[in-house]
């Protein structure tokens, strides 16, 4: 069964596309630790981010710099967090995390709950940055 990246890469589920391309696609959270927090995943469906074979490993995080520094234009902040936690989606994924503390990145504390509206906005911004 397709994990739920997988149905938003081919269309099923609508997202808040940053950048896609042929290995790659990401997208906003829909429930972010902060606004612009964009997950970043490859379009393969790999559980595990060291199961990757070398090559996507590497082009993931190229993939993700792009987005970053767009992120880090668009939103204000210290800096772009990074985070692979990989047990909420068997899909490998990489959170980009606008933040100024260290607890911005605390994944227990509670999650803002946008408005559509917020979130295309949002990422209408960190796109004008690409």
């Amino acid at each position: 069964m397709a994990s739920i990246f997988t149905k938003i890469i081919n269309g099923e589920i609508p997202s808040h596309k940053i950048l896609e391309s042929d290995d790659y696609y990401s997208f906003l959270d829909i429930s972010p630790l902060g606004m612009g927090h964009t997950l970043v995943i490859p379009k393969v469906e790999v559980d595990y981010i060291f199961d990757l074979d070398e090559k996507l490993l590497a082009g993931l995080h190229v993939f993700s710099k792009k987005v970053a520094i767009a992120l880090k234009k668009a939103i204000p902040c210290k800096r772009i967090g990074t985070a692979v936690i990989g047990l909420e989606v068997p899909h490998t994924h990489l959170h980009l995390i606008p933040i100024n503390e260290m607890d911005d990145m605390n994944f227990s504390r509670k999650k803002l709950s946008p408005t559509q509206e917020e979130l295309a906005e949002t990422a209408e911004k960190i796109r004008s940055f690409l």
